[in-house]
C-alpha cells in the first residue's frame, strides 16, 4: 500500500500525543493547576517516557491563554527544556 507509511506514521503520533496528555493529567490536572512546579514535572515524565520535551512544550504553548502566570511557567520550562535536552547541553 502506497500510504501505508503515513498511516502508522499517523497512528505512532497520536500514540504520542496520547501519552503526553495523560501525563499532563497525572501531573497538571488542569490549565489552570499548571505552575512552575508542575510544568517540571510534566517535562521530566514526558522525558521519561521518551516525550521530546519541547513537542510538549509547543502543544502547552497552544492552550497559553488558559494558564495563569503563563509568562512564568513558559520561563520556567525553557529553562527546564534547556537544562535537560540536547539543545540546551552537551549530550
Amino acid at each position: 500500500m502506497p500510504n501505508e507509511g503515513h498511516f502508522s506514521d499517523f497512528i505512532e503520533e497520536l500514540s504520542i500525543q496520547t501519552k503526553m496528555e495523560n501525563v499532563w493529567s497525572e501531573t497538571c490536572g488542569s490549565w489552570q493547576n499548571c505552575n512552575d512546579e508542575t510544568i517540571q514535572s510534566f517535562l521530566a515524565q514526558c522525558l521519561d517516557y521518551n516525550i521530546d520535551p519541547q513537542f510538549c512544550m509547543s502543544w502547552v504553548e497552544q492552550h497559553k491563554d488558559q494558564i495563569p502566570n503563563w509568562t512564568d511557567v513558559s520561563e520556567t520550562s525553557l529553562d527546564w527544556v534547556n537544562d535537560h535536552t540536547s539543545t540546551g547541553s552537551a549530550f
